[in-house]
């Protein structure tokens, strides 16, 4: 593991974006609308998309939780009257009937997640609902990666069994911190007991893989507490982890609220937490995949970024090949061939949209060419690390070095610090420069290099 100095730690912990798309979601227009999706989806179908006719992704949003956790950044809707997924359910129904009228029915899927919110919100026979409705309308490959997230709270063994019987073969349980202080500081009690036994009997009913979810930074939190956390995690050998470091923005996001900031790490120990957690699941046999995302070294995702076969999308680091994704539900975002869409953020407003017989989009961006290539660009540095200028100009047909001069000028930097190592055919991260990899990818992004206001975005570390 390369030595992480906490200088260099501290002048790189900027505001910035995850890059789980380019451009991000703040750049998106509202004069990209529902007559504009359907005509990305019209292209894929004929074939004028690059890509079409492929395999798609599928992403279900389940807004439902029963309890709100005071960190959480997620479109939610809190409620414990459960009699609100019926209506749910047939407004996804519906939703689901618009798209196939464009691509047809018994498209390909390679890739499923429901998120939220809380998936697990949903009775075992709602669940059950929800993917039969989603089989009368796509096709799911049969070596297809089909994963939920699970709150440890919501879910018994008996309900991870139903979850294989329906398809489900990843699962993600969102465990945040072990600390008992933590959890109470943030409104998420689960004693670890119950993670442990939901893990065995996890892999007892014989899930592909399985990963946890933890937040550093949160209140109450200290680098030894954080680290007990890890070593408790470490110890139950998920496939994959995924690491992300709190963002407080409480006049964005109104449960954060009810965090007083005093009770918040410092600046240093977020980052002693950082450094520790890296060193300790590397030490523990864990792979750093890239940015806040580790995997066992025999996982398809650990294998994938030693082969330089890793994708990114709007779930994060994946193996599945890039392909147009299909988003369902409140909030969600498609990306189908070069645009985005994303649907009401309301019940409301979704409701009332599916109700005139509209697809639910409410705003979206068709790709530039300059978005484009910038894209690709930095996918290239997120998922592997490197970029060939003689790739990108054979696809893009630009001259690289002249296209983005002011970029490889302001790279120096970052090469004299050992982040990476530049010549004259592109340049590759160091050990050292995967920690700081969004730092280094924001430096092609256009719209951030021309907005000093970053402050939507979470800390880089």
């Amino acid at each position: 593991m390369p030595r992480l100095d906490d200088d260099l730690l501290r002048r790189m912990d900027v505001p910035g974006p995850r890059y789980t798309s380019y451009p991000t979601a703040d750049r998106f227009v509202e004069a990209f609308g529902p007559e504009q999706y359907q005509q990305a989806l019209q292209q894929r179908v004929s074939g004028g998309v690059a890509g079409a006719g492929g395999p798609l992704s599928l992403y279900v949003h389940i807004p439902f939780c029963e309890s709100v956790c005071y960190y959480c950044a997620c479109n939610k809707i809190v409620t414990r009257d459960h009699g609100r997924a019926g209506a749910y359910l047939d407004a996804l129904r519906h939703e689901m009937d618009l798209v196939t009228q464009v691509l047809g029915r018994e498209q390909p899927v390679s890739q499923l997640h429901f998120g939220g919110g809380t998936p697990t919100f949903l009775s075992d026979a709602e669940l059950s609902q929800l993917m039969g409705m989603l089989r009368q309308h796509v096709q799911m490959l049969p070596q297809g990666e089909f994963s939920i997230e699970v709150d440890p709270r919501t879910v018994t063994r008996a309900r991870l069994a139903h979850l294989k019987e329906l398809g489900f073969n990843r699962l993600s349980f969102g465990v945040q911190d072990f600390d008992a202080q933590v959890q109470q500081a943030v409104h998420r009690i689960q004693p670890a007991d119950q993670v442990h036994e939901l893990m065995r009997a996890a892999r007892e009913l014989g899930f592909h893989s399985i990963n946890v979810d933890l937040i550093y930074g949160l209140p109450k939190q200290s680098p030894e507490s954080f680290e007990r956390t890890v070593r408790e995690v470490a110890s139950l050998r998920p496939d994959r982890i995924a690491m992300y470091g709190y963002a407080h923005l409480p006049t964005r996001f109104k449960p954060q609220r009810r965090i007083p900031i005093e009770i918040l790490p410092s600046g240093g120990d977020r980052i002693g937490m950082l450094s520790r957690a890296i060193a300790g699941f590397i030490a523990h046999g864990y792979q750093y995949i890239g940015m806040d995302h580790f995997a066992l070294p025999d996982d398809p995702l650990a294998q994938a970024k030693r082969q330089g076969r890793l994708h990114r999308n709007f779930q994060g680091y994946s193996t599945q090949p890039d392909c147009d994704l299909v988003a369902l539900g409140v909030s969600a975002i498609s990306r189908v061939g070069p645009t985005y869409s994303q649907n009401a953020k309301t019940l409301d407003d979704y409701y009332d949209l599916l109700k005139r017989g509209n697809l639910p989009v409410v705003r979206g961006l068709a790709l530039s060419r300059d978005d484009l290539v910038r894209r690709a660009v930095i996918m290239s540095i997120m998922c592997h690390g490197r970029l060939s200028y003689e790739s990108v100009a054979l696809a893009h047909l630009i001259d690289v070095p002249s296209y983005f001069a002011a970029e490889i000028e302001s790279l120096q930097e970052h090469a004299d610090a050992g982040l990476l190592k530049l010549d004259a055919d592109g340049f590759e991260l160091t050990p050292l420069g995967w920690y700081f990899v969004r730092y280094i990818a924001m430096v092609f992004d256009r719209y951030v290099r021309s907005d000093r206001a970053r402050e939507r975005f979470s800390k880089v570390i």
